[in-house]
């Protein structure tokens, strides 16, 4: 037989019958009674599961931490946040089964004054997905709660281009001479940021180039976990090949710098590079890869440019594609 409680403004029921625990909360006590009669008419049907009570949302982050997240290539990125999202969230110990769109909104709003709505959403992503693998796969929970709530509309995507001046700035902040060896890890960063912006490979694709995978004499490289999961090659222009010759070929990785260290090495020359070139204040290593799909654009047909950046819908590309009307007009004639 289920219980029914007022807690506050809303009432919560209980159902414990055949084995099976469940529990919501709601507005009404009516609310209330109908879904516990729903429940305890399907525990008698055989048509329901028994689902794990006493579980917390800090117990379902450690358990997705340890068995879905070393499955993925942002491993690193979800560790963070859900040591993040564990200090932010004030319902962290509460049961997954008590936890409310209203609390998932309460906290989507104070979040939304403190960063942007592109943070929000990547926080709300992780979190559906957590929920999602309780309610699924563990048996943890009903319903996942995240469905319930309205997304905050993300930004425009950035539409940031390179200026040659702000690359010669950021290499000259770094230490590095173009045609060198790169001696130093600033040195290191500064041939990264050439070679993204010859290929348009992201950071941490860059940083984990490995030289059992690069092939000058054919001029591509092949890259085995990428963002989206697949691997692809990557063709190279005489210019990439001449940037990663002057890299030590000791069989290893081919760079010998971590994206951390990128990060924050990155960080350093742009504020000393800014007092030159005041415009390199905002720009973002990721900003090559618009000026290379850009500059890309000019030379490759659109299926072939999609490939080598690896998009599986070319439409995509549009987001990085940032010709300025000027760009186009030149070549007009």
């Amino acid at each position: 037989m289920a219980t029914y409680r007022k807690r506050g403004t809303t009432w919560r029921a209980e159902v414990a019958k055949a084995g099976v625990r469940r529990s919501g909360t709601f507005n009404t006590k009516a609310e209330a009674v109908a879904w516990a009669t729903s429940i305890e008419a399907k525990v008698i049907s055989g048509s329901t599961e028994a689902v794990v009570s006493g579980k917390t949302l800090r117990d379902a982050f450690l358990r997705y931490a340890t068995e879905v997240s070393p499955t993925k290539a942002g491993a690193r990125w979800e560790l963070v946040r859900f040591n993040a999202l564990t200090r932010q969230l004030d319902f962290i110990g509460e049961i997954l089964g008590r936890i409310t769109s209203d609390q998932i909104g309460s906290w989507r709003d104070g979040r939304l004054a403190a960063v942007a709505p592109s943070t929000v959403n990547r926080d709300m992503n992780l979190l559906s997905a957590v929920f999602e693998a309780a309610r699924r796969e563990w048996k943890w929970c009903e319903k996942n709660p995240i469905r319930d709530v309205r997304r905050p509309r993300n930004p425009k995507p950035r539409d940031r281009r390179v200026a040659e001046k702000e690359t010669q700035a950021m290499v000259a902040a770094l230490g590095y001479v173009p045609g060198r060896t790169p001696e130093t890890h600033s040195q290191r960063v500064a041939l990264a940021f050439l070679i993204a912006l010859e290929t348009g490979m992201r950071q941490g694709e860059i940083a984990g180039l490995e030289w059992g995978r690069v092939f000058l004499n054919k001029r591509y490289v092949r890259l085995a976990n990428t963002k989206n999961g697949d691997a692809r090659d990557v063709p190279l222009s005489s210019n990439a090949v001449e940037y990663l010759e002057l890299l030590p070929q000791n069989g290893g990785p081919c760079l010998g710098v971590n994206t951390p260290s990128i990060d924050a090495l990155w960080r350093k020359a742009r504020a000393k590079a800014s007092r030159v070139v005041p415009t390199v204040a905002d720009l973002r290593f990721h900003d090559s890869r618009h000026e290379a799909i850009t500059r890309l654009a000019r030379k490759l047909d659109v299926l072939d440019l999609a490939r080598m950046i690896g998009h599986r819908d070319p439409r995509s590309l549009m987001i990085y594609y940032n010709a300025t009307a000027s760009d186009i007009a030149g070549r007009l004639g």
